[in-house]
């Protein structure tokens, strides 16, 4: 065997191919690496995919139709996360169980599945390998690795071999940002202590998740990308955007959803129901002295415009209501959970409606009481902020053995 060849099968470790090469070129997700191998790595198993509709190739053909017409590989199941397979269904809903009408595959629906019952799952549907292939935004809160975490703990319970098909982290790879989870309010948008924006692609989420917390026992495969780099943002990357979730429409969303999804644990609106969700924040009863107050904290790259918008459906259906709209200006210097905690302030400071849901479902997003206590004690942005730095600089540490990209 040639060395190329040997450099595209997979070990027992963790990373099975290599990453992007020092020269630049076209991006190449996992995907197209293990197509272009011609499946070598799940040659003679009967292959489950993990997927939506992000999983693409760079003309737009969903991988499960170009796997289903390719004798080289044998697809015999798909398996739907929140939203679903097709990504028919709002948020907190899936597609159920049903056969997919293009290709006559079974559907299995893993959404708020997890351990034995998942695994219950896999082992129905007859596969020897898992494989995820599902594009990321970023977040702590997005549950898309949270099923990935399930579904390699479910795999190791049934037997199965995972394989994870990487694709870029849309808002570049730089850094961790934002609070750290405490295990004590993990739930399904935050199953373990990572931060709230990760600067992680799925295979390197896929290798911690493995190293800290499976004990090395899932020893997934993994395909990585080709022509990334931490440094480079959806836009670059030559792929077609496809929303990840229907109120992900755009690559601008990824940008400031780590920090303006805490705005679904208040009562103020988060934009779903306009063509802007989390670009457009708002309530009944907020003017312009809100965007006045986030204008005056002077965070960097970004502005605040007074906005007035009608939700189609969620907070304030119907109801034309006031609030800010996000112009992130200079996206290298923007950090998306600082810009969160500064409106969460302001907005509790200018409005005397504000509140918590009643669930302090803040906590869950946050990962622990912490923002909520503060804010609701009169602490600044700065001070809720630098109240997360010692932990961040650890998780940080622990982060940066697992990075498989320059």
């Amino acid at each position: 065997m040639d060395l190329s060849r040997r450099n595209l099968l997979a070990s027992a470790s963790m990373a099975a191919f290599p990453a992007a090469p020092a020269h630049r070129e076209g991006l190449r997700t996992g995907f197209e690496r293990l197509a272009a191998d011609g499946y070598s790595l799940l040659q003679g198993q009967r292959v489950g995919i993990i997927t939506n509709p992000t999983g693409i190739t760079k003309d737009a053909r969903h991988i499960v139709d170009v796997m289903h017409e390719d004798p080289r590989v044998k697809l015999t199941a798909v398996f739907g996360p929140e939203h679903g397979f097709r990504g028919t269904a709002q948020a907190g809903g899936s597609e159920g169980r049903y056969d997919d009408p293009a290709t006559g595959l079974p559907v299995y629906d893993t959404y708020l599945k997890s351990g034995k019952p998942l695994a219950d799952v896999f082992t129905a549907s007859g596969v020897d390998t898992v494989v995820f292939d599902i594009q990321d935004v970023g977040a702590r809160f997005y549950t898309y690795i949270w099923t990935l975490y399930d579904c390699m703990e479910a795999a190791r319970l049934a037997g199965r071999r995972f394989v994870v098909l990487d694709r870029p982290n849309p808002v570049t790879g730089r850094d961790a940002q934002g609070p750290v989870l405490h295990e004590e309010f993990a739930t399904f948008v935050g199953r373990r202590p990572i931060a709230q924006a990760h600067g992680m692609t799925v295979a390197e989420l896929a290798a911690l998740f493995d190293g800290e917390f499976f004990d090395r026992s899932v020893a997934p495969a993994t395909v990585l990308m080709t022509g990334w780099k931490r440094s480079d943002w959806y836009d670059g990357s030559g792929l077609p955007w496809v929303p990840p979730s229907p109120n992900m429409p755009t690559p601008d969303t990824a940008l400031v959803y780590s920090g303006t999804c805490m705005f679904e644990g208040t009562n103020v609106s988060e934009g779903r129901g306009t063509t802007r969700p989390f670009e457009l924040l708002g309530a009944d009863g907020i003017d312009g002295r809100w965007a006045a107050a986030a204008n005056a904290l002077g965070l960097p790259g970004v502005r605040f415009r007074e906005a007035y918008f009608a939700p189609t459906f969620s907070k304030f259906q119907g109801k034309t209501v006031g609030g800010v709209q996000i112009h992130v200006t200079d996206r290298g210097a923007f950090d998306p959970v600082r810009t969160g905690i500064g409106l969460l302030v302001t907005a509790k400071r200018v409005w005397e409606g504000f509140a918590w849901r009643p669930d302090n479902w803040i906590d869950k997003l946050t990962g622990s009481d912490r923002v909520r206590t503060m804010i609701d004690a009169g602490a600044a942005t700065d001070e809720v902020t630098g109240a997360w730095q010692e932990e961040l600089a650890a998780f940080r540490r622990t982060r940066k053995g697992y990075l498989l990209y320059r």
